[in-house]
This record gives structure tokens, sequence and C-alpha cells, in this order.
């Protein structure tokens, strides 16, 4: 399977999803004209990832900012993840937010408090 490597830019994120090593980072912004036109390649990856995953899966995210759409494509990434994690697939989600951004750390409780899966929130100085 392909590795999905997108270059990030100011409106949307890096994306590095490695089926190799089971990593899989988003990392900037997410503000993309079209939220859904973005994430549904990586949906997409997901789900054929998810027919022959490692045994341990790590998604990092690195989120500064993401707008109200991009919320909704997250949790559906998420979902697909749970699936995978249903499976018997032990998913972590690394949930990283700059220290004093308490509306990112929030975003990652919230999504915890959503879905099934071994959630991390971690504080950092900065993403």
């Amino acid at each position: 399977m392909e590795k999905l490597h997108i270059e990030g830019s100011a409106k949307t994120p890096f994306v590095s999803f490695d089926s190799g090593s089971g990593i899989l980072e988003l990392r900037g912004r997410s503000i993309p004209e079209n939220s859904i036109e973005f994430f549904q390649p990586l949906i997409d990856w997901v789900d054929e990832y998810g027919v022959s995953p490692k045994a341990a899966t790590q998604v990092d995210m690195k989120l500064e900012y993401f707008n109200t759409s991009s919320s909704k494509c997250i949790l559906d990434l998420f979902k697909r993840l749970e699936k995978i994690n249903d499976n018997g697939v032990q998913v972590k989600i690394n949930w990283y937010f700059e220290t004093d951004d308490e509306d990112m750390e929030e975003a990652g409780e919230d999504y915890a408090a959503i879905v099934g899966l071994d959630f991390n929130i971690v504080e950092i100085d900065e993403i």
C-alpha cells in the first residue's frame, strides 16, 4: 500500500499516512475551501489500510486550527479508525495542543468523548 503524503499549505494540513509503520500524522491548519474534497482521499486511504492494518496504529494530530467543516471530516476519519480498532487493532490518537490553547485542548477532549479510541491529549510549546 502506498504512503499518503500531502504537503501542507496555508489552508490545508501536512499529511503523512504510512501503512508500513502504522503512523498517521496531520499537522498544521485545516481550513480548506472544500473540506470533504480534501479529506476524502484520507478517509479512502484509512478504509484501504483497514483491510490489512498494523497490529498497532498511531495517529498524531498536531493541528493549530481547524474550521467547522474540517471538524466533521476529522470525526469521520476517527470513526473509520474506530472500526479498525473494533477489529482488534490498537488505534491510539495523540492529540497535541499548544500551551494555553484551551479551544484545541477541549476539541481533543470532545473527540475523545465521542469515539471509542485511546486518546492521549498532549500539551506542547509549539506545533
